[in-house]
């Protein structure tokens, strides 16, 4: 993350910390789904129409070479049971028959034979910017029981990973940018807050070059329906985790007919707007920090007091640390956020807040890092580049300087703690970005689609709850199907409770869709 502080909506930073977690189950009444009729060459203009037009066979022919998997720079080689292989796309989809670009595919066959297999299982884990090639494999032992009758598949989307991933600044640079304020109180530091921004956006385009302009959420859903042809499937069917739910919404929209059995789980709000997206995450990270100062015994206002007065004392005067590097005000919120995504991490947190307290801030910079994707020589990952050259590409809003300070009184009475740093990133995410945005909120309305199943936490501090109601109401009558789990976490699939797992499994499995309504405690 670095300087800037949208944090990311991604099921693989909830599994740093996750190990599992109990739950009940309630039953509720069962129907079965509908099919709808496949169109395997179908293209789309963009705004849910599809088009006759096939796609060259250069593209829809392609045979992957599937072969044993190499290391990343961001994991070691999975084991040989995983195989990778690379498919071409059009570097912009308005010109099919123009240049491409590769991605990076991984898949685990299936260990079924025959009817039994259904096809092939997409996975995306969110981000924006994650990347499914390295995630895949360790996820493979949550999603095991569905091996056996799909291939487990994810990819790099594009500008992500070994998908032309794109890179804005050198590690260096990185950390030279962790003393910049996130929150600025001076004229001198707002003019340094923004010009950073515009560095970090040069950066990217400098690095990006053609390809910042096409990297854009509805570039990569036109990505899976092409990979659900090359797969040979009649039917995509998606599993999507967080930023994943968006990008699941947007291929339903699109393609509305090919959808087939899709998961959509911790799910993003698609009627939120940049800032309306910020507000969400203020509400739901205070939510779980709430809910995380109760288990401690503590009142939240006066717990959250505490934590933002000790935030505010990091921002005077940085915390020393073991490493010789000083804990930031933003580093500091964001080791912050890390243990928040699953309760697995409460204790953890308990203990970073009390050695920052003590005027120690190494414990709260290792779940900075952490979560900045920084290891012990000082080498970043880019998860956060791609997030930003994505997010930026869809997102049409860019507050100024001036609406964003109108609004920061509004973000610190949502949340003391988070607010004004969400609220500041507002203001600073896409500030003067080389490549203009394409919407204010993703299209999702999905008329005609097969029955796509909503999973919604009530504790889930990344992807507020309200957001898995609200995508099922515009994913269209008949459409959006929500299950609710009360529990606490980003995502609940592989959490610990049974009633979700279960009713996820017989819906990928069987085709079993649930009641719309139903509720796992």
């Amino acid at each position: 993350m670095a300087r800037f502080v949208r944090w990311t909506a991604s099921g693989a930073v909830a599994a740093l910390l996750m190990t599992g977690c109990g739950g009940s189950s309630d039953d509720g009444d069962d129907n079965k789904g509908r099919t709808a009729d496949a169109r395997p060459s179908a293209s789309s203009t963009g705004t849910g129409e599809v088009t006759a037009a096939p796609l060259p066979a250069s593209l829809t022919g392609q045979k992957p070479d599937w072969g044993r998997c190499k290391a990343t720079a961001d994991s070691d080689a999975p084991s040989g049971e995983w195989q990778c292989a690379e498919l071409k796309v059009p570097l912009d989809w308005s010109k099919p028959d123009g240049d491409t670009i590769d991605l990076a595919m991984i898949r685990a066959k299936s260990r079924g034979t025959g009817s039994k297999r259904i096809g092939s299982l997409l996975f995306n884990f969110g981000g924006p910017g994650g990347s499914g090639v390295s995630t895949m494999p360790a996820y493979g032992s949550t999603v095991s029981s569905l091996r056996k009758q799909y291939d487990l598949v994810s990819w790099d989307p594009r500008g992500v990973g070994a998908s032309e991933g794109v890179r804005c600044r050198s590690d260096k640079d990185i950390e030279a940018a962790e003393s910049v304020d996130s929150t600025p109180d001076t004229t001198a530091e707002e003019q340094a807050y923004l010009r950073d921004s515009v560095d970090f956006g040069k950066g990217c385009q400098k690095d990006a070059g053609e390809l910042m302009a096409h990297v854009s959420t509805t570039d990569s859903a036109r990505d899976m329906d092409l990979m659900r042809q090359v797969l040979g499937d009649e039917k995509l069917h998606y599993f999507g985790i967080s930023y994943g739910t968006e990008l699941g919404g947007v291929y339903a929209h699109l393609f509305p007919k090919n959808v087939g059995r899709v998961i959509l789980d911790a799910v993003v709000d698609p009627s939120a707007d940049a800032v309306g997206h910020a507000k969400n995450q203020a509400k739901g990270f205070q939510l779980a920090l709430d809910n995380y100062l109760k288990s401690t015994g503590q009142n939240p206002q006066q717990g959250s007091r505490k934590i933002a007065d000790l935030l505010k004392r990091i921002d005077d005067n940085p915390l020393r640390t073991s490493s010789g590097r000083k804990l930031t005000q933003t580093l500091a919120v964001t080791g912050i956020v890390l243990p928040l995504y699953s309760k697995e991490g409460w204790p953890t947190l308990t203990s970073a807040l009390e050695s920052a307290q003590e005027g120690d801030g190494s414990e709260l910079l290792t779940l900075a890092d952490a979560y900045n994707e920084r290891d012990p020589e000082g080498n970043y990952g880019t998860t956060t580049h791609s997030q930003r050259v994505i997010s930026c590409l869809d997102d049409k809003q860019r507050p100024t300087l001036e609406e964003t300070k109108k609004l920061l009184a509004e973000f610190e009475k949502i949340s003391p703690v988070f607010g004004t740093f969400l609220g500041w990133d507002t203001a600073g995410w896409c500030h003067d970005w080389p490549v203009a945005g394409q919407f204010d909120s993703p299209e999702v309305s999905a008329a005609g689609a097969a029955p796509i199943l909503l999973v919604g936490n009530t504790g889930d501090p990344a992807t507020p709850y309200e957001g898995a109601r609200r995508m099922a109401d515009e994913l269209g009558e008949r459409v959006g199907v929500l299950l609710t789990w009360k529990g606490e976490g980003h995502g609940a699939y592989g959490s610990g409770s049974d009633c979700v797992d279960s009713t996820v499994d017989d819906y990928l499995l069987d085709g079993t869709v649930p009641k719309d309504g139903k509720v796992c405690s």
